[in-house]
């Protein structure tokens, strides 16, 4: 049960003991059966007690064994009890929801029907056997709970279950986008070496052979990602603190540097830490998007400029390369050619509470500008998702 409902079964057990044992000694006196009321009474208290501490963790075999002899106690002598002083019976409403939770059907349907004909029969007598209404209830009403705790008992593992398929969406979009901004990004760059070096090995083989180095440069870069990437996954939790302003724009121009290596940062504001995940953000954007212009834009000068605000930090790379329209890239499907950048830049910055622009257009270059608060925020809804060129 939820922790709410639980606390809630446990206040209403003892206040409907408590309020019969009140309502009996008042009518009744210390005359009759007082003091076997009092002594069922400390039984059933003390029985209950030490059932809701054993039924708060998961049950290895032996305390399951304890739950199960301590429920039998406390069943029988809440019967006893009822039989004794029928006003007890209202305090069967609880443990119907006790049953259900620690013994598994059927035998909790068995149990709950068992505590409603007790119930009934205990009802029947204090209405001096003339009411049947009163011996039919329990049942009915123990019927009811039980359809109730059903629903509540599917609900919760439908919730469970969609949480964890959430998660499990989220994490496979995490690592597509770690693979796609960086095994795949150097891999993509080490084709292109390669494949340069393949066109000019015999007419330049002195420039064949630079070309197969700085291939296998991207191949040595593409394994220590991969070797982070498996350690990400075992460790996926963000450094604890802030990153240096030094550090997150070193990362900047490494990234970028892969696919341009003269490619410049620009930084304006007063530079100030920030979050890991904000700097983690930024250097894979950066990444993505200078590789995006390297592969597709063919430009004469491409720049970054970073922006420090008072509680945010913007990117901006900008190119003056061949442009692309952007509502038609929008529509462009993701497939084994590509089309994924944009939409995990996009990813990453509403995931971390930001924004992200992108201004191009055929023959005018591309500016794609991307604002983060300076640690990460919660996720946002935004725009549509946009692919690369």
């Amino acid at each position: 049960m939820p922790g709410s409902l639980t606390r809630g079964v446990h206040l209403a057990f003892a206040a409907l003991v408590a309020t019969s044992a009140a309502r009996y000694l008042t009518n009744h006196g210390l005359d009759g059966r007082w003091w076997l009321v009092v002594v069922l009474v400390a039984v059933v208290a003390a029985a209950y007690a030490v059932l809701a501490v054993l039924a708060r963790r998961p049950l290895p075999r032996g305390r399951r064994l304890a739950v199960d002899a301590v429920l039998g106690v406390l069943l029988l002598a809440w019967g006893a009890l009822v039989l004794v002083a029928p006003s007890f019976a209202w305090s069967a409403i609880p443990l119907f929801f006790v049953c259900r939770t620690l013994v598994p059907v059927p035998a909790a349907h068995v149990l709950v029907g068992a505590v409603a004909v007790v119930t009934g029969v205990a009802l029947f007598d204090l209405s001096g056997r003339s009411d049947w209404a009163a011996a039919v209830a329990p049942l009915v009403v123990a019927v009811l709970l039980s359809l109730a705790y059903d629903a509540i008992v599917r609900q919760a593992g439908e919730r469970v279950r969609l949480q964890r398929e959430v998660a499990v969406l989220a994490e496979r979009e995490r690592v597509a986008r770690e693979i796609h901004d960086t095994v795949a990004q150097s891999l993509s760059s080490a084709v292109l070496r390669l494949e340069a070096a393949d066109q000019r090995w015999d007419a330049d083989p002195v420039a064949a052979r630079d070309d197969a180095r700085q291939a296998a440069v991207a191949v040595r870069a593409s394994l220590g990602q991969t070797r982070d990437l498996v350690h990400d996954l075992v460790d996926p939790s963000p450094a604890a603190g802030g990153v240096a302003p030094a550090d997150v724009e070193a990362a900047i121009r490494t990234a970028a540097r892969r696919h341009v290596p003269d490619a410049e940062l620009t930084v304006v504001g007063e530079p100030v830490p920030v979050g890991a995940e904000t700097a983690h953000a930024l250097a894979r954007i950066a990444q993505s998007a200078v590789a995006n212009v390297h592969r597709h834009a063919g430009p004469a000068r491409l720049g970054l400029t970073l922006t420090y605000l008072p509680d945010a930090v913007a990117l901006d790379v900008f190119d003056d390369g061949r442009g692309f329209d952007v509502d038609e890239v929008a529509l462009r499907a993701v497939g084994p050619e590509g089309g994924f950048g944009l939409r995990a830049m996009r990813q990453r910055v509403e995931q971390l509470g930001g924004t992200i622009t992108v201004e191009s257009a055929p023959g005018e270059g591309t500016v794609v500008g991307v604002q983060l608060p300076v640690t990460a925020g919660s996720a946002t809804t935004g725009p549509e998702d946009q692919e690369d060129a």
